[in-house]
């Protein structure tokens, strides 16, 4: 080989190296690249979530939309309350009157046996509540006292809304002196105001003619007819 070839391919060797130098510098990043490269992934995206301001500026707000609508409730309730107290619950009601009243006495008797157990009926013919105080006032003419009560059957006044019935239970004789026989009975009703005067007494009819004496006694008014009867069925 001669000089010359020698010196061709010597400096063609070198070629190739630089090429390949170059190449592989180019590929590497420079260190300023590099550290601006992780600058840049630390910082947040301008796609992130809402900063603290934005997120706590809408939710109070919507929070406190929902006791607003809440706070309707209560007012909406009292006022119904209110409603329902003022629908005349305090309203007073007044005395029954003989005008505003119908009046009966069956037997309860078997039939054709003589009759000593009485119901008396009591209806409300009238337009409005009416309170039925104490018992009947059962007094015959000429007596000495009306037929006395059975104070085990003491109950509240009877309040009747029109058409509603009230019931007390009469036993007419027990065997005692004093015979009285009548188709008909004396009833007044009893003063709101206790020991107060009767009212004007009205004349019921009997279901035939029934002897009274000593030994009748009657209830206070009730509202139902079977309790009213407990008290002198077994007499």
């Amino acid at each position: 080989m001669t000089r010359e070839n020698k010196a061709i391919r010597k400096a063609a060797a070198a070629a190739v190296l630089g090429a390949l130098l170059l190449a592989s510098t180019a590929c590497e990043p420079s260190r300023a690249d590099a550290a601006g490269g992780s600058k840049t992934s630390e910082q947040p995206s301008a796609t992130s979530s809402p900063t603290a301001g934005e997120t706590a500026s809408a939710k109070p707000g919507e929070a406190s939309a929902k006791p607003g609508a809440g706070s309707a409730k209560p007012g909406g309730a009292s006022g119904n309350a209110g409603g329902a107290a003022g629908k005349g619950d305090g309203a007073a009601v007044a005395a029954c009157a003989v005008s505003d009243l119908a009046f009966s006495a069956t037997s309860e008797d078997e039939k054709g046996k003589p009759v000593r157990h009485l119901l008396l009926t009591v209806t409300n013919t009238g337009n409005k509540k009416c309170d039925l105080y104490e018992y009947p006032y059962l007094k015959f003419p000429g007596a000495r006292a009306p037929i006395a009560v059975i104070k085990d059957s003491k109950d509240a006044p009877a309040t009747l809304a029109p058409g509603e019935k009230a019931y007390a239970a009469l036993l007419a004789n027990g065997g005692h002196m004093d015979t009285y026989d009548t188709d008909t009975i004396p009833l007044a009703l009893q003063s709101p105001n206790p020991g107060g005067k009767p009212g004007e007494s009205v004349s019921v009819a009997l279901p035939g003619q029934v002897s009274f004496d000593d030994g009748a006694r009657v209830t206070y008014w009730i509202t139902a007819s079977g309790l009213a009867l407990r008290f002198i069925m077994s007499s």
